[in-house]
């Protein structure tokens, strides 16, 4: 037996190598194993390849939307409809989630003299705006950084950073950066805020 397994070059106790593509299944050899077709691996590795690129493509996609909705948005109030709102007695232009707008005396029909800090603390109306029943007439000035600027009657508009809650108008009749403030009222009068700086009066205008 032993000269037997010599001859057929199979050494004892040692296990036949592999069968390669071509070779004739030798004596005693296991036919247990089976072959994968030639280049099956390479394209799993491409398949992979190509499954992890698009990974990275669509994390980077909602990367770049979740950036883009998290945007700021501009410090100018913006205008669109406005509406109206009963405060102290008096009907008062507010904008659309009712925080009253307010006029600035050392303005004119055609520029506003409120930049700078004075915009950040009475952020400018964005225009153009519109009030339904509103007897009144709507209109636009261009300030000196190129943004449109809402008017009323020929004042230009703003809100105050001061007024927290829609129905406060604690802007009104405040002598601040250089002028005083009072709220746009389309009918009755405005009365001055408890908080007031100046002496001037509660009127619209």
């Amino acid at each position: 037996m032993a000269s037997l397994a010599w001859s057929e070059g199979i050494r004892p106790g040692k296990v036949p190598p592999a069968q390669g593509p071509g070779r004739v299944q030798g004596q005693g050899e296991s036919n247990d194993q089976v072959a994968l077709p030639a280049g099956s691996t390479g394209r799993s590795a491409e398949l992979l390849a190509v499954a992890a690129a698009a990974a990275v493509l669509a994390a980077c996609s909602s990367s770049a939307t979740s950036s883009a909705s998290g945007s700021s948005s501009p410090a100018a109030a913006t205008a669109g409809s406005l509406k109206t709102a009963t405060i102290g007695g008096a009907t008062v232009l507010t904008n659309a989630k009712g925080f009253p707008l307010y006029s600035f005396a050392p303005d004119t029909p055609t520029k506003s003299n409120c930049n700078g800090t004075c915009a950040q603390n009475w952020p400018p109306v964005t225009g153009p705006a519109t009030a339904a029943g509103v007897t009144g007439t709507f209109g636009t000035i261009k300030r000196s950084d190129g943004s449109v600027q809402a008017t009323f009657d020929g004042h230009p508009l703003y809100t105050f950073v001061g007024d927290t809650a829609p129905g406060q108008a604690k802007g009104n009749g405040l002598n601040a950066v250089g002028g005083l403030w009072h709220e746009v009222t389309t009918s009755g009068t405005a009365p001055a805020s408890s908080s007031s700086l100046g002496s001037g009066g509660g009127s619209g205008y």
